[in-house]
């Protein structure tokens, strides 16, 4: 099992990879509250040619299942440049949270998600996997429910879609953390990669607010978390505040090999 965290874009990746004794990294190409295009990443041969797995996190502006089109259409085309990146730095997967829509739009943005895929589909697919990740809040998003994931691996599934389990998301949208491996395998087959985070907030909250997994300050048992990183049993990412980092992957990484 791979074990890592998300790492600041404006310093080396890998040096700070080996800093926190991480053999995998998670990073931004680009501004997350811009629609800009990424640049050519400068260390590209250098992550593409490393042991440390990168994978690529999405703006946090996109949202494809919108019926706006002014969201919907830039949403669409970022993803593109983002997996175009991600494949030149060798990432494995792009990260993009499910997004939501307004009351009694719900068909239509499961139908926006098929249609991404489907218009990629003609032209060959990803070249890197697209990762969609549950969330916390949103009465009408994508993928904070797992009868809304069902709903929308309906739409998906069949173009290789991946799947990104977020525990602190997990946890703050009512999931019994027992469980969720079992039940988000039953609906996607897959969970190409866990972001293990503990939470500020308490259960069901809907808040998005990340803890370090241990030092305290979390409502999640850190034992519990490594539990599900042992059942789910793929690499794992952690989102946490920088200072507490190398302590978070440290936990897992024992804890998971008892």
């Amino acid at each position: 099992m791979r074990i890592g965290a998300h790492v600041r874009d404006d310093e080396n990746p890998l040096s700070l990879a080996a800093e926190l004794g991480a053999d995998v990294i998670q990073m931004f190409l680009s501004d997350p509250q811009s629609w800009k295009a990424p640049p050519p990443h400068p260390r590209a041969a250098e992550l593409r040619d490393s042991d440390v797995e990168v994978y690529v996190h999405s703006p946090y502006m996109l949202n494809i299942a919108s019926l706006n089109n002014r969201v919907r259409i830039p949403s669409r085309k970022s993803v593109t440049q983002q997996v175009k990146v991600a494949a030149e730095v060798g990432a494995k997967g792009v990260v993009v949270h499910g997004g939501h829509v307004r009351e009694g739009e719900e068909a239509e943005g499961f139908a926006n998600w098929r249609k991404l895929f489907e218009r990629q589909a003609d032209e060959g697919g990803f070249a890197v996997p697209v990762l969609i990740e549950n969330t916390a809040g949103g009465d009408h998003a994508m993928s904070r429910e797992l009868d809304q994931i069902a709903r929308l691996w309906d739409q998906v599934g069949e173009f290789g879609a991946g799947f990104c389990l977020d525990t602190c998301h997990a946890f703050a949208a009512g999931w019994d953390l027992d469980t969720a491996v079992e039940r988000v395998m039953a609906i996607t087959g897959r969970i190409d990669l866990l972001h293990l985070n503990n939470s500020r907030d308490e259960f069901g909250s809907t808040r998005d607010r990340h803890a370090n997994v241990v030092g305290g300050k979390g409502t999640i048992d850190p034992d519990v978390l490594a539990a599900v990183a042992k059942t789910a049993n793929t690499s794992v990412v952690v989102e946490t505040a920088a200072e507490g980092q190398a302590a978070d992957i440290a936990f897992v990484r024992e804890a998971v090999a008892r």
